[in-house]
C-alpha cells in the first residue's frame, strides 16, 4: 500500500510505503461513535448543579396543620411544588467521564485513519516547516488542497506552524501524542508528515 510525499508546493518527492493494519482496515462506524462519544463526555465540564428541598432558603417548619383547614396537605415551605422551592432530582456536580477498553481506543484510531484513506483525505507529506508565523502565508500554501478544513499531525511541530495555526480555527496541528478519533474525524483533509507517520507506525502497529 504506497500513497506518494508531497512537500507544501504541493509537489511529488517520494511514495512511503503504509501500514496495512493501521491504514488498511475497514471502518466500523459502531466503534468510531463510541470513541467519539467517550471523548466529547470526558470533555464535560460537569459543573450543573441545582438546589434540592435541603440547599434552598426557608424553613423547615410546616406551614399549617395537616387537617381541617380544607387545604391541600403540605409540609414546609421548601418543597418541589412551591416557588423558590427546590428541585427534585435535579443535576449535580460530577464527572461525565467512563472507561473503554485501551485495545478498542487503539483500534478506533485505526479506523479513523483507515476512514481518510478510504475518502482521499489522506496526504504524507515530507515535513511541515514555516519560515514565517503569518498566518496568510499558512493559508496560502494550503490553499492548493481545496479542503474546509485540515488536522496537521507532526512529531516536532514548529514554532512558527503553531503560530500561524492559533488564528485559523479551520486549521489545527497535533503532535503523534495529542492524536485522537474526534479531531481526525472531524477534519476534512488530514495531513501527517513522514516524521510523524513513524511515529504512529510504533505506537499502533
Amino acid at each position: 500500500m504506497k500513497l506518494d510525499i508531497i512537500n507544501l508546493n504541493n509537489d511529488i518527492t517520494g511514495q512511503i510505503d503504509l501500514h496495512p493494519e493501521i491504514f488498511g482496515l475497514e471502518p466500523q462506524e459502531d466503534i468510531l461513535y463510541k470513541i467519539i462519544h467517550w471523548q466529547l463526555a470526558k470533555r464535560r465540564a460537569g459543573t450543573h448543579q441545582v438546589k434540592e428541598r435541603g440547599d434552598v432558603r426557608g424553613s423547615t417548619r410546616k406551614i399549617y396543620k395537616q387537617k381541617g383547614t380544607g387545604k391541600a396537605r403540605h409540609g414546609a415551605i421548601r418543597g418541589a411544588q412551591f416557588r423558590g422551592g427546590g428541585i427534585i432530582f435535579g443535576p449535580h456536580f460530577r464527572s461525565h467521564e467512563y472507561k473503554i477498553n485501551k485495545k478498542v481506543r487503539k483500534l478506533g484510531l485505526k479506523f479513523a485513519l483507515s476512514s481518510k484513506l478510504k475518502e482521499v483525505h489522506l496526504t504524507i507529506m515530507d515535513e511541515f516547516n514555516l519560515s514565517s508565523h503569518k498566518t496568510a502565508d499558512l493559508k496560502q500554501k494550503l490553499g492548493n488542497f481545496n479542503a474546509k478544513s485540515i488536522l496537521i499531525i507532526d512529531n516536532n511541530i514548529n514554532e512558527n506552524v503553531k503560530k500561524s495555526c492559533a488564528n485559523i480555527h479551520t486549521i489545527n496541528v497535533l503532535p503523534v501524542a495529542g492524536i485522537n478519533v474526534y479531531d481526525i474525524i472531524r477534519h476534512e483533509k488530514l495531513i501527517i508528515t513522514v516524521d510523524a507517520l513513524n511515529a504512529i507506525k510504533e505506537r499502533l502497529a
